[in-house]
């Protein structure tokens, strides 16, 4: 039983069904060849690429599959994803004094093709998952950010006010509290990186934060074709896996254990 992460898709789903053939994770029909592996998605599902939606239904059929088999996909929510589902619901709702949601999301490379093809089926699975997964002591997130912590201060309270927010939709906290996933960069300072890496995990749980977000070639600098794997860095506490696939890196899909 091995547990793989994939970081942000942003609708290349191509390129996401290719890597995921060649990790094994999937058949030449698309189908779940994972057996008991694990294998989960780190948000930003869509924007900036050509097919978002597309992203959305791979992990939803193989859900099911996975866990028929005794594996496991899951996803955790990107900011990407909140503003999906806050252009769809809310769009003149604010998320700052100067912007809408939906101007936000098309300034962050919004598809009208993804939201056009948006179904009720796809906004109810999306207001399922969670925004923070602790998956064999790996803590997984989509930003590289404490906060998390001002969600809440446990797993639970963090994914149930997140599911809070999407169920009630309001339009005077829904944007300025998904702003709070837009933050980033938070353990990369030398000093002050690890002790808030400590305090996540003291506070959630797991021996490492494994996150997307901040792209590999934008936050250390690494040619796009060149990326080859994660980063590992803040003292070992933390693991970077969005490679930058709207940046033209390659789709990889990491093992973590």
């Amino acid at each position: 039983m091995a547990l793989f992460v994939i970081g942000d898709t942003h609708g290349h789903s191509t390129q996401v069904t290719s890597a995921l053939r060649e990790a094994g994770l999937i058949d030449a029909s698309g189908d779940w060849a994972g057996a008991d592996d694990k294998l989960w998605f780190l948000g930003d599902l869509t924007d900036r690429g050509p097919d978002g939606i597309g992203v959305i239904e791979l992990i939803m059929r193989l859900q099911p599959q996975a866990a028929a088999a005794g594996g496991e996909v899951g996803c955790v929510l990107g900011n990407h994803d909140l503003l999906l589902y806050g252009s769809h619901y809310i769009p003149d709702a604010r998320i700052a004094p100067d912007r809408t949601i939906f101007q936000s999301w098309t300034l962050n490379g919004g598809r009208d093709t993804d939201l056009e093809a948006l179904t009720d089926r796809h906004l109810t699975w999306l207001a399922g998952c969670p925004a923070v997964a602790l998956v064999d002591d790996h803590l997984l997130v989509h930003a590289d950010t404490t906060a998390y912590l001002e969600f809440g201060t446990s797993i639970e309270d963090i994914n149930k006010t997140v599911g809070t927010m999407l169920a009630e939709r309001d339009p005077e906290t829904f944007g300025p509290r998904m702003r709070l996933i837009f933050r980033r960069f938070e353990f990369l300072d030398p000093a002050q990186g690890p002790f808030r890496a400590r305090m996540m995990l003291e506070f959630l749980g797991g021996s490492r934060i494994v996150h997307g977000h901040s792209t590999i070639p934008e936050t250390f600098q690494v040619p796009p074709p060149l990326v080859d794997g994660p980063v590992i860095y803040a003292d070992g506490l933390v693991v970077a896996v969005d490679t930058g696939i709207a940046l033209g890196a390659p789709c990889l899909v990491v093992p973590l254990s």
